[in-house]
């Protein structure tokens, strides 16, 4: 094909490919076991796969209303509801999306204009800051505190200015696997107070909680949910992240905006998928388990591991164990995750591209979302490192 030869200037101009997309595809050149992106590698519910094809045959298969099909969105007000005891109105203050991805994006397009400040939480899930910037935003990082990735509230504070347009919070947070607790969101609160400062709450991995803690959801907080988007994703709840399916949940007046955006990202979501996610989330045992499911997970994989020179950092949510390789090697991060590829045959995401400046604290982020013969193969090659 003939290539363009006029001028282009490019809008993410030190934008890659992103680093799961790299890891990944090292991992299938080289027949590696793939720790690296977070998807899982066992089956999913029968019963689910079983209320699609339902629904399929039954003709649900056009244009789905654009805020979602309105019985999943009822299903999903009263989970919350059980949930958090906070109340959302399902015709008004719910809308499905595409996946959490295109929910955060078209979140942050509705709400940030030129020169906006967002506040960003290091390291962080890869998307938020390109969202900002295509938005003409002003990223401003602030960064979790070792050694158990805890917010600097007084740093946050100091960073907060009239320009301060929004906020994105993550927990469990992905890659640390550490959680926001009752304290962070008192703190946040005297933050945000008279102020016009919105929220983002990415809370993918909400029901991935470990070691009898609690998911300290904005929406428990009611000065915190009046001014925030609250973002979920049945991708990640039930291991269906093929699917691209999630939720976004906020108050009228920001959901309006929401969906002025919405309507021309996807305008709408997979119709048989979302009576089918409506059906199964009636039964609570499909989501309050996973909890327990996961952390059985993780304490097999760290237990396999107790024997190699790794250091574990514990982990209280999502399905990602950070693993400190210090004691091993000076590599930076990605050389080191590279040379487990092509040299063990394991596949791992290094933490430093999720820092804008890529700080190197020698961690691994490690995906535990497998077959237990899976773990039990990564631990013995981990173990012999």
């Amino acid at each position: 094909m003939t290539i363009f030869e006029g001028s282009l200037t490019s809008k993410l101009p030190g934008t890659g490919t992103s680093i799961f997309a790299v890891m990944s595809g090292l991992a299938n050149e080289h027949n590696a076991i793939n720790l690296s992106q977070g998807f899982p590698d066992f089956p999913i519910s029968k019963e689910l796969i079983s209320l699609v094809n339902k629904y399929m045959q039954k003709g649900f298969n056009q244009y789905a209303p654009m805020q979602g099909v309105l019985a999943l969105r009822e299903e999903l007000a009263a989970k919350t509801n059980r949930s958090y005891g906070a109340v959302y109105d399902p015709v008004k203050e719910i809308n499905i999306t595409a996946g959490a991805t295109q929910a955060i994006n078209s979140v942050i397009s509705a709400i940030v204009q030129q020169d906006d400040e967002v506040v960003i939480f290091e390291p962080a899930y890869d998307s938020y800051a390109p969202s900002v910037v295509l938005n003409g935003g002003i990223v401003k990082y602030a960064e979790l505190k070792l050694p158990d990735f805890h917010i600097d509230w007084n740093e946050v504070k100091k960073m907060i200015s009239n320009r301060t347009r929004l906020i994105i919070l993550n927990s469990p947070h992905n890659p640390t696997g550490s959680i926001l607790g009752a304290d962070d969101m008192k703190q946040l609160e005297k933050i945000v107070a008279n102020t016009n400062i919105i929220i983002l709450s990415d809370e993918v991995y909400e029901h991935l909680i470990f070691d009898g803690k609690q998911h300290e959801s904005i929406c428990r907080h009611p000065e915190l949910a009046k001014r925030s988007f609250v973002i979920g994703s049945f991708g990640k709840t039930f291991h269906t992240t093929g699917w691209k399916i999630g939720y976004v949940m906020a108050p009228e007046n920001l959901m309006n905006e929401f969906r002025k955006v919405h309507q021309f990202v996807v305008f709408c979501v997979n119709t048989p998928i979302q009576y089918a996610m409506a059906d199964f989330l009636k039964n609570k045992a499909n989501y309050e388990n996973l909890g327990k499911f996961y952390q059985q997970k993780r304490d097999a994989f760290v237990n396999l591991i107790k024997g190699s020179r790794f250091k574990v950092i514990p982990s209280y949510g999502t399905y990602f164990q950070l693993l400190d390789y210090s004691a091993i090697s000076e590599e930076k991060e990605l050389d080191f995750a590279k040379r487990l590829v092509t040299e063990y045959g394991i596949a791992s995401v290094p933490v430093s591209p999720f820092y804008n400046k890529a700080l190197d604290n020698k961690l691994l982020r490690f995906c535990f979302a497998k077959e237990e013969k899976t773990l039990e193969k990564a631990a013995e090659i981990l173990c012999k490192i």
